[in-house]
């Protein structure tokens, strides 16, 4: 039997809570990890920058799945919302994680930081077009937009993962190869969706 065939399988058996289950691993570790203060020099830091990656990551993930469906033909379709998702509420812990902890909702401190930092107003975006993307993963909404229209909506999520890893570049002040390699990945990923797919 062909072992593509034996992975689809175990997929398809594969409970989606599962998925939820080991995703908010690394999330439990570091809260863990900063109540204990354990998380190095600049805890706050460390833990809003963690929180970010892990985002940027599981979108890294999810537009992985059409290129190995067409290469491999592994189906990951049954696990697409739920990747989607864990990537939408690791960028939510991100983001509140700055709100209210580093920037302790302090609004004027926000708006300096915003002039200042001109990369936060990109993640901010990025976030943005996440929450459509959030509201609409579900059965309801596919029926309500129809499929057309749900699909095309559903495209943004390739703006945020160009968004999210420009944050991420811009935020170093240095060029350290991981956020390039990030930069990379999501371009080629991109590409393939947009212009090598003719030809696969």
């Amino acid at each position: 039997m062909n072992v593509w065939r034996i992975i689809n399988r175990s997929i398809l058996i594969t409970p989606v809570w599962l998925i939820y289950f080991v995703g908010f691993i690394p999330a439990t570790v570091l809260f863990y990890r900063a109540f204990f203060n354990n998380l190095g020099a600049d805890p706050l830091k460390t833990l809003e920058h963690e929180l970010g990656e892990y985002a940027l990551i599981f979108l890294i993930i999810l537009l992985s799945f059409r290129p190995i469906k067409k290469l491999m033909s592994l189906n990951l379709i049954k696990f697409r919302r739920s990747i989607g998702l864990l990537a939408f509420w690791y960028a939510t812990l991100h983001f509140l994680t700055y709100i209210i902890l580093d920037q302790q909702l302090i609004w004027d401190l926000l708006i300096g930081d915003l002039i200042k930092r001109p990369y936060i107003i990109v993640g901010f975006f990025a976030f943005l077009t996440l929450v459509p993307l959030a509201l609409t993963s579900n059965i309801w909404s596919i029926r309500r937009l129809g499929m057309v229209k749900w699909k095309n909506l559903h495209l943004l999520v390739y703006v945020s993962a160009i968004l999210a890893v420009l944050h991420y570049v811009l935020l170093v002040k240095s060029w350290p190869i991981k956020p390039l390699l990030y930069l990379l990945v999501i371009v080629l990923l991109i590409a393939f969706r947009f212009l090598l797919k003719r030809f696969l």
